[in-house]
């Protein structure tokens, strides 16, 4: 799979944002870890999740389009762009300042704090209080589970808070020093040589994680990390009539949030199973239902079905192979209205291929009262090519 984000989801560069949503879905359900089997499903997903956060976020789409994808990719890693929009030097202030109305605070003004030592310095921030990331699962739905809608229960593996460390990574009574490695700063600094003059990069701690501090013992279950992947089970209100490729989101139900911040949210992608007796389009639904040839010369009441029982249709005298009916309100609900969609009903007239010798004479006295002869009126050979 290329790394160009664009071809990762597989859309052109002037996709629109709900294209690249789509295309997103598409992906995702195909390559999503739980449900599938290649054996680099995981890798994949990651790549088509972060070609669609970067595609879908404005300011990162423009960055990314000026930049290209791999001095994209230096620019999150380092902190910094070479050779974007002229030299630049140490005290030349902030290049993404007030691009694309980026202003504070946002991704590349955090990225170019980071790399050039920017506001504030030091350990600013890194206590605050965050949202953790969402999560993404799938539901696999019938047609029948659409059409009356559903509690739908389904087991998810997420990252939590470790319970025995409640998230600190280190026993409560682990001897706290001062991390020697930032000098309890958080945040190391190196600097280098570069053509366009010297460059000092500040970054978070690796030792210490920024926290500015070390402690005697990791805890034993999360090995520091203070969070531990769990096993939950959930259960979500799927509405009726909701669509395949639409997404659910459970607030809260996401990743734990950093220092002591709230959860983020578990966005569900609902999936809807083909059906073998219809096929949907938006609200409507369309069936194919064989009659006799008797049937479609003298007319007859048929019961067709639907999806929760069936119904009588009429079928009138000299109806023809491909005709297609409409049953008002017996399509898919309307999500979160009122009413259904159509159903469209094609019948097909099954010609009989095994007579017995009483219907091969009356077919040969129809044959011979002039049964052979037929007339094709306008706009035949257009029903026909529609039918198919």
């Amino acid at each position: 799979m290329s790394e160009d984000f664009y071809d990762v989801l597989g859309v052109s560069r002037d996709a629109s944002e709900d294209e690249i949503k789509q295309a997103y879905r598409k992906k995702a359900a195909k390559y999503h870890p739980d449900v599938s089997d290649e054996a680099d499903a995981e890798e994949k997903f990651k790549k088509i999740k972060k070609a669609k956060e970067v595609l879908t976020d404005d300011e990162k789409r423009r960055m990314y389009d000026q930049l290209g994808h791999d001095r994209f990719e230096q620019a999150e890693k380092r902190g910094g762009v070479d050779g974007g929009g002229g030299g630049r030097g140490r005290g030349q202030g902030n290049p993404f300042g007030g691009m694309g109305g980026g202003g504070q605070g946002s991704p590349f003004e955090d990225i170019f704090n980071q790399f050039f030592g920017g506001r504030g310095g030091g350990n600013q921030g890194r206590d605050r209080p965050r949202q953790g990331q969402n999560l993404r699962t799938q539901v696999s739905l019938t047609l029948e589970e659409v059409y009356e809608g559903v509690e739908k229960q389904f087991t998810v593996t997420r990252p939590e808070r470790c319970s025995k460390c409640n998230g600190r990574g280190h026993p409560a009574d682990a001897d706290v020093t001062t991390c020697p490695e930032c000098n309890g700063r958080g945040q190391t600094t190196t600097v280098r040589d570069t053509p366009l003059g010297r460059v000092q990069q500040t970054q978070s701690c690796p030792r210490c994680d920024g926290s500015g501090e070390t402690f005697s013992e990791t805890c034993s279950v999360c090995g520091g990390d203070g969070v531990t992947r769990e096993e939950a089970t959930l259960s979500v209100d799927i509405p009726a009539g909701i669509r395949d490729g639409q997404t659910l989101r459970m607030e809260g139900e996401g990743a734990p949030g950093e220092n002591g911040g709230p959860k983020g949210d578990l966005l569900i992608d609902v999936s809807v199973r083909d059906h073998d007796a219809f096929e949907r389009d938006g609200d409507d639904l369309y069936h194919r239902h064989p009659i006799s040839f008797p049937k479609a010369v003298f007319g007859a009441t048929v019961e067709v079905p639907t999806v929760d029982g069936a119904t009588d249709l009429e079928i009138p005298a000299g109806t023809q192979s491909g005709e297609e009916f409409r049953i008002r309100g017996e399509g898919m609900p309307h999500l979160r209205g009122r009413g259904h969609g159509d159903l469209h009903v094609q019948v097909q007239v099954v010609t009989p291929d095994d007579l017995n010798q009483e219907q091969q004479e009356a077919l040969e006295a129809f044959a011979e009262a002039g049964g052979e002869d037929i007339e094709i009126s306008e706009g035949f050979f257009e029903k026909i090519k529609n039918s198919f």
